[in-house]
């Protein structure tokens, strides 16, 4: 039944960004306007360290368009597990405006974090982040907040995290990882972290290993494990 509910969840999502599986290229592009794609099969759902699918396997499929401007806006499908007895889908829409300014990439946003089969979880937060280059890695720092509302028991919440990725020169390898602070209504003073590897396998396809843990996580969701993805990109 799970794997029937993972195909479900797929045929969903893929329904949600038409032509998807019949792409010939990794970007479309009309003017000044840009369209990317993707899917994704995942061992678990880790969201800044904490599974949301009860440490079952993940389908993600996601769509983003962009203008040469800088706005962007986008969807992104995932199934999720919420402990509630039914068979949950996570839909998150973005928009934003992102830019290089000097030597830095600016991404200033929002995501609206919807749940079909439970509104209750529903909310907004709201997104800053900025990248730079040093040496042969590329780094970003960014902060993630969460005004107070309902899904948060009327509290708000702050993720702040680095993270960075340094290609292997020579071989299709690249090594990342990501250090997070929460506090809020999401977490008491949570610590996460991930460290792995990224394998191109060409033709769009990524393989990707991850490690990931927390510290002062108020759930056994959050202790360490390792996470194995394909993914695809259009």
């Amino acid at each position: 039944m799970k794997m029937l509910r993972l195909i479900g969840v797929a045929a969903i999502a893929l329904a949600a960004v038409p032509g998807t599986a019949y792409a010939q290229d990794e970007e479309e592009s009309s003017g000044a306007w840009e369209v990317d794609a993707g899917i994704a099969a995942l061992t678990d759902y880790r969201f800044r360290g904490i599974s949301l699918s009860g440490n079952d396997p993940e389908v993600t499929a996601e769509l983003t368009v962009s203008h040469e401007s800088g706005f962007y806006a986008g969807t992104w499908l995932s199934n999720v597990d919420l402990d509630d007895g039914a068979d949950d889908l996570e839909v998150d829409l973005s928009a934003g405006f992102a830019t290089d300014l000097g030597g830095a990439s600016i991404d200033i946003g929002a995501i609206y974090y919807l749940y079909p089969g439970n509104d209750d979880f529903n909310y907004i937060e709201f997104t800053g982040s900025i990248g730079t280059t040093i040496g042969p890695a590329d780094i970003t720092v960014g902060v993630a907040y969460a005004p107070s509302q309902d899904a948060l028991g009327n509290v708000d919440n702050t993720y702040v995290y680095i993270s960075g990725e340094v290609p292997i020169e020579g071989t299709p390898l690249s090594l990342h990882g990501t250090f997070g602070y929460e506090n809020g209504g999401f977490a008491d003073n949570k610590k996460d972290w991930l460290v792995g590897a990224s394998f191109d396998m060409g033709a769009g396809f990524t393989a990707t290993l991850d490690y990931v843990d927390t510290a002062h996580s108020l759930t056994s969701l959050g202790d360490a494990t390792a996470v194995f993805s394909i993914s695809k990109s259009f």
